[in-house]
């Protein structure tokens, strides 16, 4: 360079160009086809292009090259009043793209396959455990097609604000794809998005009491951070997606017009190679049966009340009601989770035949015979306050809001009825209670024993409170052994069933029971309920031993403080979680009458029930919420 040469100049920016690059590098920046990921689709980064065309290496090659020159420093490391230098210096992630080119694609690169996965994985996956399976994700969702073509049609702007708010709502979609597999394993139903809210508080309670306040407030942050990482991570993936369509919009298009040809023929055709649909359209369904579930139920509230103003009996005079069973201690009992499948199951019928074989001999040595049949609850898995409300109200209460509805209201139920006679002393036997329960008042019952009030001082076993044993025995103390007493009707709810069924109580000498500290060595014997569930197998087997424990209960006691005046009647409340049913839908529970009298068998001779305890398979069925009409007919006056 010649000494009268003046020095190389950097030019002015040009105060038109939005990047601050200078008129020239404008004009002369050629076109890019891959622009960095995180820069927007319609914005060409040409300054950096040119920048690297015309210019001596950047800040990072300076660093590692000792020939350098002054005036190139100078240009790359002091940086320029409109921030042009420093960002062609360092683009992105501090500059590591520059520095390692081909890590920063392959990591750009498998970001892009990572959000298509993702996205993919959100759309095709079933909301059930039990369906999921490699099958399931080796198919073309419909939606995917027409969200690309949606991405692809719209301005930069709007498509990124697009991909966002779709991205959340893949997001949103997926957590209640999450609650619906929880609810499925359970309850064998998909999350209600209008009446299940509430289930998510005793959820919760459950977790209290299983795992601790500390691990209930752990898993319940736990929770509330995971559902945040799905919804950003699903709206940063379609926002890569949008970005990349945007970049190499040629080619997507056609893409995208491949597909869609694809899939339409494909679905016309029918193409189901090894059985698997390729062309679907699940998520479409899927969101089209949450928003038909959630107009029936906004529309559930005006035909419960229709329902709920009919009651055969509300008109009848009290001195009419319950004629047959006068001067007779009337017994409700439901044994939690006591379903079909503890009779029907190959695996656990033989130890619960036994069983029921066993307490049919108790109770005819002690001079009591039985009828038993089926009848269908409203749940299953879980729910027990449901089907206690159906039972007793006679009306099909399937969800929260009908069960608010109906112990807010003034329907009588079958235990207020035997209040309203007059004839027998009210009491509730309730140790699964823990915290207030003022729908109590619905069920016309002058007295509740809850948990408090049994006086037991032994140890939980899991989420039961008080083993069956114990809590018969309470009521035996507290109500049923008193002399000179009214004739009682008690509801009886016992919990020794109740899931997890880890670790369960045993039978003990009736005299031995004292303040219920006897348990404790039991306890401490028992199973552990997180090795427990570790394996199907072991749940259902600890499951049978828990409804063998509940009937031997009530049968004992009937032998041991049974008499003349007892009629006992004792159902399952619901059938337990899949777990144990192996997914079956069935929602049958049995249900038993005993009764030291003949005459108060003699008036459900045309039931067609069976004697004994165990049901036939063809004993008839009712739903449950029939079971109230039928029963105050059987023993009203008109019934010879």
């Amino acid at each position: 360079m010649s000494h009268l040469t003046p020095p190389r100049q950097l030019p002015e920016p040009d105060a038109d160009s939005p990047n601050g690059t200078t008129a020239e590098d404008s004009s002369a920046a050629p076109e890019v086809k891959d622009t960095e990921p995180d820069a927007p689709a319609d914005v060409e980064p040409a300054h950096e292009e040119a920048a690297e065309a015309t210019q001596p290496p950047t800040t990072g090659e300076a660093d590692e090259s000792a020939g350098t020159t002054a005036s190139d420093s100078a240009s790359t490391d002091e940086p320029d009043p409109s921030g042009a230098a420093s960002s062609s210096a360092r683009p992105g992630w501090f500059g590591w793209r520059r520095r390692f080119p081909r890590a920063a694609r392959g990591v750009r690169v498998g970001t892009s396959v990572l959000a298509g996965v993702l996205v993919l994985v959100v759309l095709l996956i079933p909301n059930r455990l039990d369906r999921i399976t490699p099958q399931s994700f080796l198919r073309m969702p419909v939606e995917a097609i027409f969200l690309a073509a949606v991405l692809l049609v719209l301005p930069s702007r709007a498509r990124r604000i697009t991909a966002v708010v779709l991205g959340a709502f893949l997001g949103l979609s997926t957590v209640l794809k999450c609650l619906d597999m929880g609810f499925y394993q359970t309850l064998a139903r998909p999350f209600d998005l209008v009446f299940d809210w509430v289930l998510l508080s005793n959820g919760a309670d459950f977790l209290k009491d299983s795992l601790g306040r500390s691990g209930e407030v752990l898993a319940v942050i736990g929770v509330i951070v995971l559902v945040i990482a799905v919804l950003v991570l699903t709206a940063l993936a379609m926002l890569r997606l949008a970005d990349l369509m945007a970049r190499n919009r040629p080619v997507a298009v056609r893409g995208t017009l491949v597909l869609g040809t694809a899939w339409i023929v494909c679905f016309t055709m029918g193409v189901q190679p090894g059985g698997v649909t390729i062309a679907t359209k699940g998520y479409s369904q899927y969101l089209s049966n949450k928003v038909q579930y959630v107009r029936e139920g906004l529309g559930d509230a005006e035909v419960f009340q229709k329902q709920l103003d009919v009651d055969a009996f509300a008109g009848t005079p009290s001195d009419q009601l319950l004629t047959g069973l006068r001067g007779k201690d009337v017994l409700f009992t439901f044994v939690e989770s006591y379903g079909r499948v503890a009779i029907d199951d190959p695996t656990m019928a033989p130890e619960i035949d036994k069983t029921l074989k066993e307490g049919d001999a108790r109770l005819k040595s002690a001079g009591f015979a039985a009828r038993s049949g089926w009848l269908t609850s409203p749940v299953t898995g879980a729910g027990s306050w449901l089907a206690h409300t159906t039972f007793l109200s006679g009306l099909w209460v399937k969800n929260q809001q009908r069960y608010r509805t109906v112990t807010t209201s003034d329907r009588a139920s079958l235990t207020s009825y035997f209040q309203k006679t007059g004839a027998w002393r009210t009491v509730g036997i309730v140790p699964g209670v823990r915290k207030s329960w003022p729908e109590g008042t619905y069920f016309g019952l002058d007295n509740i024993y809850d948990s408090t009030h049994l006086g037991y001082q032994g140890p939980y076993f899991s989420w039961t409170p008080v083993p069956d044993q114990f809590t018969l025995e309470a009521f035996q103390k507290l109500e049923h052994g008193k002399k000179d007493r009214d004739p009682i009707m008690a509801e009886i709810i016992l919990a020794s069933s109740h899931n997890p069924w880890s670790p369960i109580a045993r039978m003990v000498d009736w005299n031995d029971l004292g303040d219920g500290t006897v348990f404790n060595k039991i306890k401490a014997e028992g199973t552990n309920p997180t090795e427990v569930w570790k394996s199907a197998k072991r749940v259902r087997t600890e499951y049978r031993k828990a409804i063998q424990y509940s009937l031997d209960s009530l049968t004992q006691w009937v032998q041991r403080y049974g008499d003349d005046n007892t009629v006992l009647v004792f159902l399952g409340d619901h059938q337990p979680v899949p777990t144990v049913t192996g997914g079956s839908a069935n929602k049958d529970v049995p249900i038993t009458i005993v009764a030291h009298d003949p005459k108060v068998l003699d008036r459900v001779a045309d039931w067609g029930w069976t004697d004994g305890l165990k049901p036939a398979a063809d004993a008839p069925k009712w739903g449950m919420d029939q079971f109230r009409d039928r029963f105050m007919t059987a023993y009203g006056p008109a019934k010879k």
